[in-house]
């Protein structure tokens, strides 16, 4: 499982440095104007799955979970209220194969 960076977005804008997606899962930092891109090179649908660890009351809230077609890119919230790992701090995210997937982390200004 590899840790993401944050990458910063300034008001001159930022093309963002991607990430193969790891095998194992990737961690990211979870916050106020986070977002995790996604970008699928590959020719075929990939799914990828953020846990939410939390609960309302004494059920367990739904992982989210986005299909992202083939050439296609996909962009979460990581809003620390759904995705903050207690153990970590972080978010953890899955995907369903990482063939031709990236990843980045950006942080809005």
């Amino acid at each position: 499982m590899a840790i993401l960076n944050a990458q910063k977005v300034v008001i001159g804008g930022l093309q963002p440095t991607y990430a193969a997606a790891a095998g194992g899962g990737d961690q990211a930092p979870v916050g106020e104007k986070l977002l995790l891109i996604v970008r699928n090179g590959d020719a075929t649908s990939k799914t990828v799955t953020l846990a939410t660890p939390g609960t309302v009351g004494d059920l367990a809230v739904a992982d989210a979970v986005q299909a992202i077609p083939a050439s296609g890119t996909a962009m979460f919230a990581l809003k620390a209220s759904a995705f903050r790992d207690p153990v970590t701090g972080r978010a953890a995210i899955t995907y369903s194969a990482v063939t031709s997937v990236t990843v980045a982390v950006v942080q809005l200004p």
